[in-house]
This record gives structure tokens, sequence and C-alpha cells, in this order.
């Protein structure tokens, strides 16, 4: 017996919930939401609330620069994480990673570049993408 693809809805949802449960891990910080949303071969990503208590600390203060630094630090230390996390869901490997920051909003955007379009099924309700809420402040 075969495993059915997953649609890709499954998989921008179990995407969206392992690169929460990574930054809650590895950074102790819990991001409000993570949008992920799968484009052919380009998977294009939206955490919400990302910046850290420290980096929202420097950035407060006035050191945004400074701020913005440690976020680049801590994103380059945590990239290859999430482009592991990316090929193991996906199941295709990633070519080309790029990721930014806005301090001001609190958002990083990220887009992965595939190899290959990852194999999916297409849902019943025609593949809309899926918006994946986590209720990460709930006790």
């Amino acid at each position: 017996m075969t495993t059915p693809l997953p649609t890709r809805g499954q998989l921008e949802r179990t995407l969206s919930q392992r690169i929460q449960a990574l930054y809650r891990n590895q950074l102790g910080h819990r991001l409000s939401e993570v949008d992920c949303n799968i484009l052919d071969t380009k998977i294009a990503i939206v955490l919400e609330q990302s910046v850290t208590q420290p980096e929202q600390i420097l950035a407060g203060k006035g050191n945004s620069e400074l701020a913005a630094a440690v976020h680049s630090e801590l994103d380059d230390a945590i990239q290859p994480q999430l482009k592991e996390l990316i090929e193991e869901v996906m199941g295709v490997s990633v070519v080309d990673f790029f990721s930014d920051v806005t301090l001001q909003t609190e958002r990083t955007g990220i887009i992965a570049v595939l190899s290959e379009a990852p194999q999916l099924r297409e849902s019943a309700s025609g593949g809309a993408t899926v918006r994946n809420r986590a209720a990460m402040n709930k006790p």
C-alpha cells in the first residue's frame, strides 16, 4: 500500500508548523504567525513577529543598526536548519534562499527556490493556498 501524495495545503501547513517549532526550540521565540505558499519551484514564507525581545530592546533604544546586525547573525545561524527543514518537508533540495527582515513591522520574508516542484496531489477544493495561524499565545 502506498502513501498518497500530500496536498499543497498539507505541505504548507506542515512547513508552517515546523518553522514555528524551530524558532521556538532554537531561539526560544514564539512567532505569532507563519504563512507559507508553494509557488511551483518557489516557496514564499512570511514570519510575523519574528523580531526577538533583545532585538526589540535594541531597536527601541535607537540602536536599529545593531538590532539589524543581531537579527542578521541569528538569521545566518538558523538558515542551514531552515533549508534542511524545507528540503525534508518538500522532498526536494533548496538551490537558493533569500531572507530579509523589517524591524518596524517585525516581519521576516523568506523565499526558497527549489530544484524542482514538490510532488503534490490536488485537493478537493482545487488547491487553494492555506494560511496557517498559530495560536501561540494561548496557555
